[in-house]
């Protein structure tokens, strides 16, 4: 006969049994470290931070050493100036043309690119076919090369073979020289920068008039505010995020403007089209090859980027906060 203090003592095979097989394997190595999702993250982003480190933080770390050096695109003749490059950049006649250019395209640009790209994504904001179809219309120039771009505007603009000259001639107006004349030469660039990348910016502009709640327009609509009430003091306060990113973005971009440039005017005539970014390019890349005092030009635009950009980030989107 078992007793009852055997039965209460006795344990069940299938309970151990089951108490083994459920026991948790012990974690391997940095296991616990990489278990929760904000440090795991890092690994995802770890192949893009390598890229950054070796095709910008490298490079940018070797122009600010080659820019206190003097030396060539073949790294001979090499000899140490430390601070000199920058100070005959300061002297130099050229490299103040080439920013004052860059920022009278930078002043222009920037400003038409986002006001046509904000009227056009108000217009365009409905989700009906002819929207779709106009908003592709006018996005389809920014998927192109620049250069390409630049070789149609040159044929299209030239004097002899250009077709709008041509139809310029019959109302009356002889031998419009656009991109070969000093006064019209910079206007055209802009112009052309405008056509090509304003379906981008319309295209963030879109998303974020839709983002804005219909539940403002509604109300204002029963307060009698008509369209452009509503544009004025419902779409453009809710935009002022959206707005502050195209600005940023757009500005940095038009302050490396070269491949236009490059293609179409050569920086001329007269120089009056020639940005810091080309006379950086023509420094290092042309006689005498002076890689040196280029570094020390691609310095002093980093600067200018930063000292420009920062205070428009701060403003628009660290003191909101």
């Amino acid at each position: 006969m078992i007793s009852l203090n055997n039965i209460k003592t006795r344990k069940s095979p299938s309970r151990s049994f089951g108490r083994k097989r459920g026991k948790s394997p012990s974690p391997s190595f940095g296991g616990k470290y990489w278990n929760k999702p904000d440090r795991v993250a890092y690994l995802f982003m770890l192949p893009s931070i390598l890229v950054l480190f070796v095709f910008a933080i490298i490079p940018l770390m070797a122009c600010l050493v080659i820019s206190l050096f003097d030396m060539n695109i073949f790294f001979t003749d090499t000899s140490f100036t430390g601070a000199r490059n920058f100070i005959t950049a300061f002297q130099d006649t050229r490299f103040w043309n080439a920013l004052l250019n860059t920022v009278i395209f930078v002043l222009f640009e920037v400003p038409l690119q986002i006001v046509i790209g904000l009227l056009t994504a108000n217009a365009l904001v409905k989700t009906s076919l002819f929207n779709k179809a106009a908003r592709s219309i006018f996005f389809l120039p920014v998927v192109c090369s620049m250069a390409a771009v630049g070789i149609i505007w040159s044929i299209l603009l030239d004097t002899n073979i250009g077709f709008i000259p041509y139809l310029l001639e019959q109302i009356g107006i002889h031998n419009a020289t656009f991109f070969r004349n000093a006064k019209t030469a910079m206007p055209t660039v802009i112009a052309m920068t405008v056509w090509k990348n304003f379906g981008y910016t319309m295209s963030i502009l879109v998303v974020g008039i839709q983002g804005i709640s219909q539940s403002y327009y509604e109300a204002s609509e029963i307060d009698g505010a008509g369209k452009t009430a509503q544009f004025f003091k419902i779409t453009l306060p809710l935009l002022k995020p959206t707005l502050g990113f195209c600005l940023i973005t757009n500005t940095i971009g038009s302050l490396q403007v070269f491949d236009q440039v490059y293609v179409t005017t050569q920086g001329g005539p007269q120089f009056k089209t020639e940005t810091l970014v080309q006379y950086i390019y023509k420094t290092g890349f042309n006689q005498p090859y002076n890689l040196g005092y280029a570094c020390a030009l691609s310095v002093l635009l980093l600067v200018v980027i930063l000292a420009v950009s920062l205070p428009m980030y701060k403003n628009m989107f660290i003191n909101q906060n």
